[in-house]
């Protein structure tokens, strides 16, 4: 049976202390509300001690400010850890895999670019193989219902549905989505079910869900009523006092087939 997966996301900025250009792991409140909490590659080894099954790596800033991926953090993190991870982040090209993927990272995320750019989902699947490229879809709720694709770290409003959006994503070629909720992003109240669920049974390809997990329970729903296949989580893991190894712990006894050891 596939198990599922635990994934400690590092959302990065630049650090608004100081004169540097100093990136930064961050948490966010709803993509706004922005806490400054240390090192992101530092953190990323103390996950990997926890025995987390992947990492994840946003840059939060790249794609507003125009910005190329940030390839010194990701240099530095292969060098110092010894596991799987994504990079996102102000990838534009096939050129911007290259440089992600030849400098350590094992899959790489589009989010706006995507959007604004189709084609490139297919270019990059043709070139590096579907397993690494990665569809990144930031959603918020309508006042009416059903929900939207925003994009530019949640400042621009699509006309995309979210599930459409997966679907065309996975005919392109993306091998993984990573689904996260604007609306629940920090406010650790649960994850949306209800988007997670009708993503996941629409696509066969398999979808990351992101966005408000405030407990282990949290988890556990997503993994089963969300029918995820794995859970990403920044804020959690950096506030809650319960690391990787002891929500896992908690998953399994619910049920689910999850990785205990590495």
């Amino acid at each position: 049976m596939l198990k599922r997966r635990l994934i400690p996301k590092l959302q990065m900025k630049t650090s608004a202390h100081g004169g540097s250009d100093r990136k930064v792991l961050v948490t966010t409140i709803q993509f706004k509300e922005v806490l400054e909490i240390g090192d992101p590659v530092s953190q990323a080894k103390i996950y990997e001690a926890q025995a987390a099954d992947e990492l994840i790596f946003l840059d939060l800033d790249a794609s507003s400010d125009h910005r190329k991926p940030i390839l010194e953090v990701i240099r530095r993190a292969a060098e110092e850890i010894f596991m799987p991870f994504t990079v996102g982040g102000g990838v534009r090209s096939i050129d911007d895999f290259r440089d992600l993927l030849s400098s350590g990272a094992d899959k790489v995320s589009i989010n706006t670019a995507a959007v604004e750019t189709p084609d490139l989902i297919n270019d990059a699947a043709e070139v590096f193989g579907a397993q690494c490229v990665v569809l990144s879809i930031d959603c918020r709720s309508e006042k009416e219902g059903g929900f939207r694709v925003w994009i530019n770290g949640g400042r621009i409003k699509t006309e995309l549905d979210p599930v459409a959006w997966a679907i065309e994503g996975e005919k392109r070629g993306a091998g993984e989505i990573l689904l996260t909720s604007i609306d629940r992003d920090g406010m650790r109240c649960g994850l949306d079910l209800e988007l997670t669920r009708r993503v996941a049974e629409a696509v066969s390809i398999p979808v990351i869900a992101s966005g408000g997990c405030g407990a282990a329970s949290h988890f556990v729903e997503g993994l089963q009523t969300g029918r995820a296949d794995a859970v990403a989580a920044g804020t959690y893991f950096c506030f809650k006092d319960e690391n990787p190894m002891q929500t896992r712990s908690q998953i399994r006894n619910a049920g689910i087939p999850i990785r205990m050891h590495r």
